[in-house]
């Protein structure tokens, strides 16, 4: 086990009620995004710029400028630009981003591009790394970007699920890079998986649904997709804070 990190969660936090959820529970960082049902894109400049203003912890926004896959047009790619800018001038820790080209490649033009521009923000790599065609060259190719951590299920659709593939990613990053699993981690799990992985760093939203104080409730249409449109999900800070409690005891444990 890897024991020159720092053990801690962080929270992908989808809101900044969330995301003060998430410090007060623990959290040693949020990935600050929206649209958790799209797998995150980037949250507002105000969602931010409170952010920053009020939390203590380390706030890296995800730059990405919508759902779905992971090749961006020239627009698109203008877009995220942007919004580096925007979170360096609100003075971010980090942002964290993704890129692949059509083959399923890293695309290490465009992430350096985005790289070069945060400067001096540091840069963590999402999921779009378990949609890459080969996870072993895809690491590799990320290290060489200086990328600082990569947020991954070991491809599969949770971690406990990539639990294998996890932990052979820990060892070939070999402390070059941060290997954070994510995907389906709860209390329950969370001691399993550092077992099983090796890895230090833990990735969870810790999200429960809050029901809509609206009285008056009109059943017969919908504004969005989603089963039930009288209830939201935020980050829960008791939640939070038993993940971290159960990091905390297993990393204990583990150093007896």
């Amino acid at each position: 086990m890897n024991m020159n990190i720092v053990p801690g969660l962080e929270v992908c936090a989808n809101s900044y009620q969330s995301a003060l959820a998430a410090q007060n529970g623990g959290a040693k960082r949020v990935e600050f995004c929206d649209n958790l049902a799209e797998g995150g894109t980037t949250p507002s400049y105000a969602q931010i710029a409170l952010a920053k203003k009020n939390l203590s912890i380390e706030v890296w926004p995800i730059i990405r400028p919508r759902g779905g896959d992971f090749l961006y047009s020239e627009m698109e790619f203008e877009i995220m630009k942007e919004d580096v800018k925007v979170c360096k001038s609100l003075n971010c820790e980090g942002i964290v981003t993704g890129i692949l080209k059509a083959d399923g490649t890293i695309d290490k033009e465009r992430c350096t591009e985005l790289i070069n521009l945060a400067k001096p923000m540091e840069v963590a790599f999402h999921r779009a790394f378990d949609m890459s065609n080969d996870m072993d060259q895809a690491l590799e190719d990320l290290i060489s970007l200086q990328i600082k951590r990569v947020l991954t299920s070991g491809g599969a659709s949770s971690a406990m699920l990539g639990a294998e593939k996890l932990a052979k990613l820990v060892k070939k990053a070999a402390g070059r890079i941060t290997i954070m699993p994510g995907a389906g981690i709860n209390e329950s799990n969370i001691h399993k998986l550092i077992e099983q992985t090796g890895a230090t760093e833990f990735h969870a939203s810790a999200k429960e649904f809050v029901s809509s104080k609206m009285e008056f409730r009109n059943t017969e249409t919908k504004m969005g997709s989603i089963e039930d449109e009288y209830r939201y999900e935020l980050t829960s800070e008791t939640k939070v804070s038993a993940l971290v409690d159960s990091i905390n005891e297993a990393f204990k444990i583990a150093s007896a």
